[in-house]
């Protein structure tokens, strides 16, 4: 007998069934002279959403595909238009993975104003060697994190401890964001604190740190976080806030009353929603514009 080749589930249509959504509004450059959006932008708009649902997984694009030895290229699209959007409409593109075969891995998703199904689409990749472009099985615990994902499950974890134990990671990515992002120089970005700190690192299911920060006792009862680090592609994503509360239940638990931790200019607001209270008056450290805040516990 002939071997059947799984079947791909009918062209998902209905809102409830996507867990993820990247939301957009559409701008003017995006209308054609019939006043709605040019047809070719939906793909875009679809490709855009598959950006965000690898950051939904904790997964950054490139180093990932180079972690699993492969990479996707899109084999098949196909779009099926049932109304139009225009100008400032604000749309939910939701992503969805339906199958994963031996080797193809495919996605639909649907455009929605409101809870009305403009744009709908089925995209097919297939995983393969980047240097050939043959392809090869997806990985395993590339399946896995599809599952995972598609089932609601976190995608990184946090683990706290010491230096000699989260060192390596939690240094890797200070490295990469303070070093060769933000230009601070080594001599400044390394100190003698990190051996006696509490260090938190999250890792993605690649096993690779995304974010990092450590906890440093002070005088009176007040810690202070430190050294708040999260990978570039993935921020927004609440990793941050995730490490962040790891260290402060780590302060509470070992009897401090409050936390204390100097944030940049541009994080005042990510602190501030994690219930951070300025305290004193705006400073410069590493040449970079800083504020106290600090956190009853």
């Amino acid at each position: 007998m002939t071997p059947t080749m799984p079947t791909t589930p009918a062209m998902t249509t209905d809102k409830s069934a996507f867990r993820f959504f990247h939301r957009l509004r559409v701008r003017w450059a995006e209308i054609d002279m019939q006043k709605i959006v040019f047809n070719a932008h939906y793909l875009m708009y679809f490709d855009t959403a598959i950006a965000d649902y690898w950051r939904a997984m904790a997964l950054p694009y490139e180093e990932s595909m180079e972690m699993l030895e492969g990479d996707l290229y899109v084999r098949k699209a196909t779009i099926e238009f049932n109304a139009s959007a225009r100008i400032d409409d604000a749309l939910d593109v939701g992503m969805k993975c339906v199958r994963v075969g031996n080797s193809s891995i495919v996605f639909h998703g649907g455009l929605f104003l409101a809870d009305q199904l403009l744009v709908s689409c089925e995209l097919v990749y297939v995983f393969a060697d980047p240097a050939t472009q043959t392809s090869r099985p997806v990985p395993q615990k590339l399946r896995d994190m599809f599952t995972a994902f598609e089932a609601g499950e976190a995608m990184a974890d946090v683990t706290v401890g010491p230096w000699a134990e989260l060192g390596e990671g939690a240094g890797g990515l200070r490295d990469e964001v303070f070093i060769d992002e933000q230009k601070i120089p080594k001599e400044l970005e390394w100190d003698e604190h990190d051996a006696e700190a509490t260090h938190a690192i999250a890792r993605n299911r690649l096993g690779r740190v995304i974010a990092t920060g450590r906890l440093v006792a002070d005088a009176d009862g007040l810690a202070r976080v430190g050294r708040m680090a999260v990978h570039r592609r993935l921020r927004g994503e609440g990793h941050g806030a995730s490490v962040l509360q790891a260290l402060e239940a780590a302060a509470k638990a070992r009897g401090d009353r409050a936390v204390a931790l100097h944030a940049q200019r541009s994080a005042i607001g990510f602190y501030t929603r994690l219930g951070y209270q300025p305290h004193g008056e705006p400073f410069e450290e590493a040449g970079i514009p800083h504020l106290e805040m600090r956190k009853a516990l």
